[in-house]
């Protein structure tokens, strides 16, 4: 490069007008290789006349070489051509020193009136800069694929789950499947995409997402996903839909009446049912991420309710958490009993010991509907399985001192300011609890029976979704599989045992259609064996 105070000698015979220069530390050259030479010369006046140092022909003080309509590779041995002939420099010796930019980092700046930043969509990318450009290589189907919880393009993955979001909300489930599954491919990549020719030739890419990557590397975002985001029915139908008990199909049609917040549904005076009123009655602390420490602290309680019950009952905690998250939206646990069918009845049992201990501020439960006929298992109404299970809603104590009192008295445990030795007496707002036949007497204790402060967040306790589900030792390890997700895992799992295997896979059973046989499993692992799969770890089911 040649030295500043020299350049600033070829400034005034470079430039145009009354040679005012703006910018002398950027000196410029257009080339005009497949630009042509009158887009050149518009270009040149266009940016002398807002300050900018363009020169009409490449010498040494050039620090900024744009091209149009090249690649990478073409400007750079251009460039290396000029260093070596013209200018009897080393091939290589002053590569860093000049940046090869495409035309838009110019047209960019020239809407700013100033340098705009090089960002990396800038720059022209070559295999002569040291690091070939990486094509990647994917698996069709997720459950083929090991993925991370963290993958290496979230501003993609995000973006294409704004779009998926978006066509599940106008109930258009395969473009919102489309979207998800290319969300996926992304988020399996070991590195960054920097540019679209990266992704040639892999699997569930579809137009429609490559016209959004293309423009979110080019661009910096896409246009559709930002009026999406910020649209009125995104943004109303994602408050809607967070009420618990609120599908996208209720959640629509209060949209089209003109409900658009929670404040304007407790007005409506439409009728909700028993879901839909706790989750609008806890909306605040539904919406608010369940930590790990959260969902352990319950596991803990429902393992006690479980063992007060049924001695030898097994207890897992499942979903997101298993698979390595640190946060989730609610919090599953799968229980079993190694004894085949002692796990029949328990769920009752179960939820009327948390009732009894004050955990609960909603419940509902469903009974086991599975049946295994020798002719295959029969085509569900859903996509639920149809294991025991019970939705609650969990009050849980939280970490205060009014809280750690909280969760005593709940737990039947003398607190600090009570006497050990005394009987508690019934105050206002307490009740005593009646024995269930089927729970140990001693269990049973007196409680305080508190009612929900809305919206309030200094209440000692906080409201968390909670799942239970009930599942006999025989079919355990299917159901594990199948509680563990991602979604879109399991969705692919159950596509490659019926598209590559001829096999039918729920969270009940595993079934070969050709040789009309159930395939038992006492594993996961075994399950992936019957299916031909390499064994993918829990962790890495983050698709």
């Amino acid at each position: 490069m040649v030295p500043f105070k020299k350049r600033r000698i070829q400034l005034h015979t470079a430039s145009s007008g009354d040679g005012t220069i703006k910018y002398p530390q950027v000196v410029i050259f257009l080339l005009e290789r497949k630009m042509g030479a009158s887009r050149k010369s518009f270009l040149t006046q266009l940016g002398r006349g807002k300050g900018f140092l363009v020169e009409e022909s490449f010498n040494q003080s050039v620090t900024h070489v744009v091209s149009e309509n090249n690649s990478g590779d073409e400007a750079r041995t251009w460039l290396n051509s000029q260093l070596s002939k013209q200018l009897g420099v080393e091939k290589n010796s002053t590569r860093e020193e000049i940046h090869v930019l495409d035309i838009s980092w110019y047209t960019e700046s020239m809407r700013a009136g100033c340098p705009v930043d090089i960002l990396d969509r800038h720059r022209l990318q070559t295999q002569e800069c040291g690091t070939e450009l990486t094509e990647f290589s994917v698996p069709s189907y997720a459950c083929q694929r090991c993925t991370p919880l963290m993958g290496h393009n979230s501003r993609l993955t995000d973006a294409l789950s704004i779009l998926a979001d978006s066509a599940e909300f106008s109930e258009n489930e395969g473009r919102s499947v489309a979207f998800r599954r290319a969300a996926a491919v992304l988020k399996f990549l070991p590195q960054p995409v920097t540019r679209l020719k990266q992704l040639h030739g892999l699997p569930c890419l579809g137009e429609h997402s490559l016209r959004v990557i293309k423009e979110i590397l080019e661009e910096g975002v896409s246009l559709e996903v930002e009026t999406t985001k910020h649209s009125k029915q995104y943004t109303v139908l994602k408050i809607l839909t967070g009420i618990f008990g609120v599908g996208v199909k209720t959640a629509d049609r209060w949209f089209r009446e003109g409900i658009h917040t929670l404040s304007e549904l407790r007005r409506s005076g439409h009728a909700l049912n028993r879901a839909q009123q706790a989750g609008l009655q806890h909306y605040e602390d539904l919406n608010l991420p369940v930590t790990k420490t959260e969902a352990v602290i319950i596991g803990q309680i429902v393992k006690k309710a479980v063992n007060a019950v049924l001695e030898g009952a097994e207890i897992t905690l499942i979903g997101g958490f298993r698979r390595g998250k640190q946060t989730g939206h609610d919090v599953d646990f799968l229980i079993t009993h190694p004894e085949e069918s002692r796990e029949e009845g328990l769920m009752p049992k179960v939820v009327f010991w948390l009732e009894s201990q004050g955990y609960l501020l909603y419940q509902k439960t469903t009974r086991n509907s599975y049946l295994e006929a020798n002719e295959g298992p029969g085509q569900p109404s859903s996509n639920m399985d149809r294991f025991e299970r019970c939705f609650l809603i969990f009050r849980l104590p939280v970490d205060t001192d009014e809280g750690k009192v909280q969760m005593e008295r709940l737990r039947g445990l003398p607190t600090q300011t009570e006497n050990c030795t005394n009987m508690r007496t019934p105050v206002d707002g307490e009740t005593e609890t009646k024995t269930h036949p089927s729970v140990d007497a001693s269990t049973q204790k007196r409680i305080p029976v508190l009612e929900p402060t809305q919206g309030s967040r200094d209440q000692p306790w906080r409201a968390v979704r909670v799942d239970l589900v009930v599942s006999p030792h025989s079919q355990f390890a299917f159901a594990l599989l199948g509680w563990t997700g991602s979604k879109l895992f399991e969705r692919d799992l159950r596509r490659w045992a019926k598209q590559e295997k001829a096999m039918s896979l729920s969270s009940h059973a595993l079934y070969n259609s050709i040789q009309g046989t159930y395939l038992r499993a006492s594993s996961e692992e075994e399950i992936f064996a019957h299916l031909g799969l390499e064994y993918i770890p829990p962790s890495e089911r983050n698709a």
